[in-house]
């Protein structure tokens, strides 16, 4: 046997070990339930018309907060609304806090599971906002009551006053 077929089969014998161990590892990736670690982005459409696929599974929930279902809970952190897109709503329970531009008509992005409850649990809320700041011009006078009316939908207070 010559040094060229020596090398051959120790070529042969790496490749088929390297083969082997790469189809062992990519078997338990699959087996081992990589698909727990995933997480979905849908919207309440997309939500409703995944069925059973929807419930455990770890959800983003993206759309726009419904006017007048905000439920706050008197006296206990911890929030119900109504996240909808152009064709399907979906019910959210949260127990966190808010973020303090949380109010209706704002785009949201809630993170949880969807229950057999029929409603979303969220652990994870998300708002939706303009980064963009615009400083007034110089010499340019500010309307008060802008803003105030800006303040006040900031805070969520615009429906209160």
């Amino acid at each position: 046997m010559s040094a060229t077929d020596q090398m051959r089969r120790k070529t042969r014998r790496f490749m088929i070990i390297a083969f082997a161990v790469a189809a062992v590892a990519f078997i338990v990736i699959a087996w081992g339930g990589i698909n727990k670690n995933l997480v979905y982005y849908w919207t309440p459409t997309d939500l409703h018309a995944a069925g059973d696929k929807a419930y455990g599974a770890t959800i983003r929930l993206g759309g726009m907060v419904s006017p007048g279902s905000i439920k706050n809970h008197q006296g206990v952190s911890g929030l119900e609304f109504d996240v909808h897109d152009g064709g399907g709503i979906v019910h959210v329970k949260s127990s966190g806090v808010p973020p303090q531009l949380f109010r209706e008509n704002i785009g949201v992005v809630v993170e949880g599971t969807m229950t057999r409850g029929g409603y979303f649990q969220c652990n994870r809320l998300m708002v939706s906002h303009n980064n963009e700041y615009k400083a007034p011009k110089a010499g340019h006078p500010i309307d008060k009551k802008e803003l105030e009316k800006l303040m006040r939908s900031t805070e969520g207070l615009e429906n209160k006053s």
